[in-house]
């Protein structure tokens, strides 16, 4: 009597196991369908030189060594 009992444990855990992992696919195919967020790209923010926060990247300045700032002056 304590086998057939044992078997029928192990099948309804196997079964709330199973259940359990179909749910949580369930889940994780409606959370990728509705997804907010985007692209790498959208994601980024870049801060400029005053310290605020901008989605559009900064312009490119010229860099000068400090012998060329000595021979302007």
């Amino acid at each position: 009597m304590g086998r057939s009992q044992n078997t029928f444990m192990k099948k309804q855990r196997e079964k709330k196991k199973q259940k359990k992992k179909e749910e949580k696919m369930q889940r994780k195919v409606e959370r990728q369908e509705n997804s907010t967020g985007g692209s790498l790209a959208e994601m980024i923010a870049y801060v400029d030189e005053f310290g605020n926060i901008t989605d559009t990247p900064p312009e490119e300045q010229k860099e000068t060594s400090p012998d060329e700032d000595q021979e302007k002056a």
